[in-house]
């Protein structure tokens, strides 16, 4: 590495998640709109879990001892649940997001959404199932008794990898047979009608604690019913910045994300997902802790409607880590 004047940030992007190739897209972009001030370590993560700096395998020791801060651009498994941050603690690294046990506990859906119910916050009827519990006489039971229609999904993966709706017992079973290819651990919750919304809140920002930006609505193309992977990549869906939600649902969306945030005790961002019923209010669906931030990502495009740029949000975040914040 070069030696520099500048703050050595390196750019950790990869990882050996299912999320992977959307890590690349994050870290990528990160990369492309550090501020100058920064001098950039591109940090590339396989699916091996293998760190490589200019192509070259390195040990995780011998990298962070030669940057500043580490921006983590991963996301899922060994990113986001707590491992990685483990192993930057135990280094004594400054770096982005989460910390180790917030990151843990919020990437287990179900519990987070147990917690933060004591926080006045509302999730749809859910119920964990484990796979050593998930005989055919438990499933069949499990449907005459889950709300119909039931989501299905894995307890804590991302990007909506993983997730089923069901109606019919047959796709319930094969609604539960994918989220537990995926986790030893699947959540079955209550379907809820309604628009879809996102809401990214970030630290210490004008003035405030925990700043929410507006929230952003979801819409699916003809035919797309609910947000999938493949509605949520593959261009099956838009985003709406802000969303087209009334002032009163607006502030409820804000609230709760900015409680989910303050609640599970995490740190320098996060975004967290609702869906909003015409009837029945707002409900809280899931956190993430590190969201994504490539160009066209939720949470990066709430950034225009509150005259931010992404690379002032990489600079407030980045010195909030360096202060340790």
């Amino acid at each position: 590495m070069a030696l520099t004047s500048k703050t050595r940030v390196g750019v950790l992007r990869g990882g050996p998640s299912s999320e992977h190739e959307i890590s690349i897209k994050t870290g990528a972009f990160v990369l492309k709109n550090l501020p100058e001030k920064y001098f950039p370590v591109d940090i590339f993560v396989d699916k091996m879990g293998v760190w490589h700096v200019q192509g070259v395998a390195t040990e995780p020791q011998k990298v962070l001892r030669k940057v500043d801060v580490l921006f983590n651009a991963l996301h899922g498994a060994y990113g986001e649940d707590g491992t990685l941050q483990s192993l930057l603690d135990t280094f004594g690294v400054f770096y982005t997001g989460s910390k180790r046990l917030a990151s843990a506990f919020a990437m287990h859906k179900g519990h987070a959404k147990n917690f933060l119910k004591r926080h006045g916050v509302k999730s749809p009827y859910h119920k964990i199932l484990k796979r050593d519990q998930a005989s055919k006489e438990v499933v069949r039971e499990l449907f005459k008794l889950a709300p119909n229609p039931s989501v299905v999904k894995p307890v804590g993966m991302g990007s909506s990898i993983g997730v089923s709706i069901s109606t019919r017992l047959a796709e319930f079973e094969t609604a539960i047979e994918k989220a537990f290819s995926l986790s030893d651990i699947i959540l079955i919750e209550e379907y809820v009608t309604g628009r879809e919304a996102t809401c990214g809140v970030v630290d210490s920002f004008r003035g405030e604690e925990t700043y929410a930006f507006l929230p952003v609505e979801f819409v699916y193309s003809e035919g797309v019913t609910f947000l999938d992977y493949e509605a949520k990549y593959g261009r099956k869906s838009r985003t709406v910045h802000p969303g087209r939600f009334s002032q009163l649902e607006k502030d409820a969306i804000q609230t709760a994300a900015r409680t989910v945030h303050k609640a599970l005790g995490l740190r320098h961002y996060s975004r967290s997902d609702f869906i909003v019923s015409p009837k029945r209010g707002v409900y809280f669906l899931e956190v993430n802790t590190l969201p994504g931030l490539y160009a066209d990502a939720p949470f990066t495009e709430s950034f225009g409607a509150v005259g931010m740029s992404f690379s002032d949000f990489l600079d407030h975040v980045l010195q909030l880590a360096l202060r340790g914040k």
